[in-house]
């Protein structure tokens, strides 16, 4: 296998940062291009590039999130207040985000060498994007939610978060699967966006840590032999990308264009799907 030179990390980069908000699954891209780019996923340096771009992701969350995020603490801790009178909209949130952080870790401790083994199957990556790209074209055809936080009960948030967990498959889109769910179960554009991404931090840092600890198992000659400065570019640049990137589906979802990124997912699916060499497809 190729090593993690400059040029490779800082595409890495881009397709992560681009791929990991907007719902064509980063997974599923980044398995292609790993493979395009002759580099083993299961090497040192891909494990701490994948803890990195994590990393990074959870930046460019907090970043673009800042003045909702902080609106909603102050609320939250108003509500904490024996003394508030009106509806505790925060706690339940923070409720609904815990309901459908359950289900997620479970499919994710469970299924993660299962799930891990597929992306060697160009074929379950293949069938990951064609799934995407059908959530993604049905939101054509649900009509504008109506439901707000007071509506939008445990179950569907259970399902959020089944979603979620599922979209650990290569292929299938986090972003994806969790905006079209919440807008599948009526909630408005809006808040299935915000929604999305107030569930992923938990379920990132989660990853991140499994992550980290095969990372920090590593001899110490091993991470001292690591391309740092290569990875430290492609973390920045997929920080930055991704922070673009997630305002750009946020408007997207608002204005109700979801299923414009089926188009693109079902194309790259079957270029998989055609390309897929026979014997990682049996």
């Amino acid at each position: 296998m190729s090593d993690l030179t400059y040029l490779k990390a800082l595409l890495l980069g881009i397709v992560q940062g681009l791929t990991e908000f907007l719902p064509v699954s980063s997974s599923g891209h980044l398995a292609l291009l790993q493979d395009r780019l002759h580099l083993d996923p299961d090497s040192p340096a891909l494990l701490l590039f994948d803890v990195l771009a994590h990393v990074g992701t959870v930046i460019a969350v907090l970043i673009v999130f800042a003045g909702p995020l902080g609106r909603y603490v102050a609320r939250l801790r108003r509500e904490a207040s024996p003394m508030f009178r009106r509806r505790r909209y925060a706690l339940r949130i923070a409720l609904l985000g815990v309901v459908a952080s359950v289900p997620t870790a479970g499919i994710g401790l469970a299924f993660k060498d299962t799930f891990e083994a597929a992306f060697a199957r160009p074929r379950w990556v293949a069938g990951g994007l064609l799934l995407t790209g059908l959530l993604l074209l049905l939101t054509l055809w649900v009509p504008r939610g109506r439901r707000g936080w007071g509506r939008f009960g445990g179950g569907r948030a259970l399902l959020v978060g089944v979603a979620q967990g599922l979209a650990i498959l290569p292929g299938l889109s986090r972003s994806g699967a969790t905006i079209c769910t919440a807008l599948y179960g009526g909630l408005r554009r809006r808040w299935a966006g915000e929604f999305s991404f107030f569930i992923a931090v938990p379920a990132i840092l989660g990853a991140t840590v499994l992550k980290l600890r095969d990372t920090w198992r590593l001899a110490p000659e091993v991470r001292a032999a690591l391309p740092w400065g290569p990875l430290l570019l492609g973390a920045v640049v997929s920080l930055i990308v991704g922070v673009v990137a997630l305002k750009w589906l946020l408007h997207t979802v608002r204005r109700g264009q979801l299923h414009w990124f089926a188009l693109y997912v079902w194309m790259i699916g079957v270029l998989v799907l055609v390309a897929a060499p026979k014997e990682l497809t049996n």
